[in-house]
């Protein structure tokens, strides 16, 4: 998600629902190392996405226009086609995304409101939402910006990071939608969020450049490492975990690498050279990493044995955020027009296929 869509005041509003089936024509997108790759419009202000695999079908977020669009819409797509068969209305914003796949239930960030909405995959009706900052924007206040959502499916616990300076974690309980604790002072803009359910362990990364764990048991932080020395800046915005391995993958928006993290001693055992990188993704049935680069417009195909590039698909303008389906050989990205303040884009953002070969 964008850092740029952080502030705002949650306004009122019931939740509209409704589903709402529709076929559109495909293009067939091609790109370097790519045989089979699909690419479709879905909407304005697409960001993070979710897989069902209960009903295998692919969720994402998207914020609409800035500023024609008060609220937001949740698509449903056909993780085939990549067609829309189902729209949920949100009356605020959606950005981040989490699935508890045992429950079947998903929770979507409203960066700009502040708050975390769940909502039942299979019939799209709202069940609950939390406001986690109440207080309103003035001249002084900036309340906390929720960003990335993890689901801690062993004990339906919700973790969303809140970001400021300092930052917070939230840790909300996934049945009742109400608020556990807040863990608090994890440094500047905590971007980056993980959770390793079998370790009782939940990683975060920030602008400090900062690795933190945070045992889950306790809701204590066990350690805090600066990843790197030196002047250099860097933006830590997100992390992908290899459980088995032991790793972490960090992405920087401020310097062309990808930083491999060990878990157990939250140090970097290696730096993979990329261009500036948004999101990143550990695939475990194939051993790979994949890397969106917002600027270069690529994506990276990483061997997690090696840490070699070994692909790199093409998929202009500006790659956003990924998914794997439930088997791990397909990969969706989230593709996002050139936008900005002054001139807001006219077309839809994509949601690229690309069957993994």
């Amino acid at each position: 998600m964008e850092l740029r869509y952080l502030s705002a005041k949650l306004k009122p509003g019931a939740l509209l629902m409704g589903a709402l089936l529709l076929t559109s024509s495909f293009a067939a997108f091609s790109a370097q190392a790519a045989e089979d790759m699909l690419r479709k419009p879905v909407g304005k202000g697409a960001y993070e996405m979710v897989w069902n695999p209960a009903e295998p079908g692919l969720f994402i977020a998207t914020s609409q226009s800035r500023s024609l669009d008060k609220g937001g819409i949740v698509y449903r797509l056909d993780p085939q086609t990549l067609d829309v068969t189902q729209i949920i209305h949100n009356d605020i914003k959606p950005f981040g995304a989490a699935v508890n796949s045992k429950t079947g239930m998903l929770y979507f960030g409203n960066t700009t409101s502040s708050a975390v909405t769940a909502i039942d995959a299979k019939t799209g009706e709202v069940k609950g939402r939390l406001v986690l900052d109440e207080r309103e924007r003035s001249e002084n206040v900036r309340p906390l910006a929720p960003r990335e959502l993890v689901v801690d499916e062993a004990t339906n616990t919700v973790y969303i990071g809140g970001l400021g300076n300092p930052s917070v974690l939230w840790v909300v309980d996934g049945a009742t939608m109400t608020l556990r604790t807040t863990i608090t002072g994890l440094g500047k803009m905590n971007t980056g969020l993980a959770v390793d359910s079998d370790a009782k362990r939940v990683y975060t990364t920030n602008a400090d450049g900062e690795f933190i764990t945070i045992d889950t048991a306790t809701n204590n932080v066990l350690s805090r490492k600066k990843l790197q020395e030196g002047d250099a800046a860097h933006m830590y915005l997100n992390l992908s975990l290899d459980k088995a391995g032991h790793r972490a993958f960090v992405t920087d928006s401020k310097a062309a690498a990808l930083l491999v993290v060990d878990t157990q001693k939250g140090e970097v055992i290696k730096t993979i050279e990329v261009p500036e990188s948004l999101a990143v993704l550990f695939n475990p049935v194939r051993n790979e990493v994949y890397v969106t680069h917002r600027q270069a417009g690529t994506v990276s195909v990483i061997d997690g044995k090696t840490y070699a590039v070994s692909k790199t698909f093409q998929t202009p303008t500006h790659p956003n955020s990924l998914l794997l389906s439930a088997d791990g050989q397909t990969l969706y990205v989230s593709v996002k027009q050139a936008s900005s303040r002054q001139k807001e884009a006219t077309a839809p953002d994509d949601v690229v296929r690309i069957a993994l070969q």
